[in-house]
């Protein structure tokens, strides 16, 4: 959507089917994930967030992943 290598902020646009997941990685920046349809729920050791369409999320930065509830569409803006 927005970034690249040359810029500082970066965004974009994931999409999940339900029951997907992004795999558990670290977090090293400041991150948000602003939900644009369906559900998903943000994971980050035994604590967990979910997210619905409209919901604006911090990333934790620490090891975390995220599962798609049902279809989902967010967008991950990330400050390098």
């Amino acid at each position: 959507m927005y970034g690249g290598h040359t810029h500082a902020l970066r965004q974009t646009l994931v999409a999940l089917t339900e029951g997907q997941s992004l795999a558990e990685h670290d977090g090293h920046s400041d991150a948000t994930i602003q939900v644009l349809t369906g559900t998903l729920v943000l994971i980050a050791g035994t604590d967990e967030w979910k997210g619905s369409a409209g919901d604006l999320l911090v990333v934790p930065r620490v090891r975390h992943s995220v599962k798609a509830i049902d279809d989902v569409a967010f967008l991950l803006t990330v400050a390098i």
